[in-house]
């Protein structure tokens, strides 16, 4: 489990192309400084596993789902990344419960930049729409963000400075592809439900039926 607070923003040092797979190497001293072989680290909100480690830079292994579902496959040689640790067990959750397993890519749509801060719209892939309300949580690219607008569609996340300059959303423009994670608590609410609804459904017949 993650938080969504990144920690680093790292680099991508090399990507090997292994056909249906890749073999990422990238930098970011802070969260290797204690990684092991088989640990996990969040890359762009993507858990990946440690294979080696060393002098700052770590390599992992992406595969073809992972690939297919997020936006790992675009990154080169020089692309900045957001990585994070997991969690601690005792530690603070300062952003929302977060996986690491990404539902879909989004697109950035628009970009607002103010003193303030930097909103951004981001448009959804099809079906994601229903897991998001406002003022809830959603991933972007790793970042946990507070969802302003939530629409069938698209939503809007507002930035602050610091977020900004910590993490790759400060050099996303309107076309860029990013990562997403909606919040797992209402994936599992929408099984449960699904699951009880023929049992509900009986339940009120009988019910309609004995007045």
């Amino acid at each position: 489990m993650f938080t969504g607070i990144v920690e680093e923003l790292g680099e991508v040092v090399a990507v090997e192309d292994q056909g249906a797979s890749a073999r990422l190497r990238l930098r970011g001293p802070r969260v290797t400084a204690d990684a092991r072989h088989g640990d996990s680290i969040a890359v762009n909100g993507v858990c990946l596993t440690v294979v080696e480690t060393g002098d700052g830079e770590f390599t992992a292994d992406v595969m073809a789902e992972t690939l297919h579902r997020s936006s790992l496959g675009a990154l080169t040689a020089g692309s900045p990344v957001n990585l994070e640790r997991p969690m601690a067990l005792g530690g603070r959750l300062d952003g929302h419960l977060v996986q690491g397993h990404v539902d879909g890519t989004g697109t950035l749509t628009a970009r607002h930049d103010a003193d303030s801060g930097t909103e951004l719209t981001v448009a959804l892939p099809e079906g994601l729409g229903r897991y998001l309300v406002e003022k809830g949580s959603i991933t972007v690219d790793g970042v946990s963000l507070t969802v302003v607008e939530a629409a069938d569609d698209h939503f809007t996340v507002s930035l602050i400075p610091t977020t900004l300059s910590l993490t790759t959303l400060g050099t996303k423009q309107p076309g860029d592809p990013v990562n997403l994670e909606v919040d797992v608590l209402a994936k599992y609410v929408e099984r449960l439900l699904g699951a009880s609804a023929p049992g509900l459904a009986n339940e009120l017949r009988r019910s309609e039926a004995t007045r």
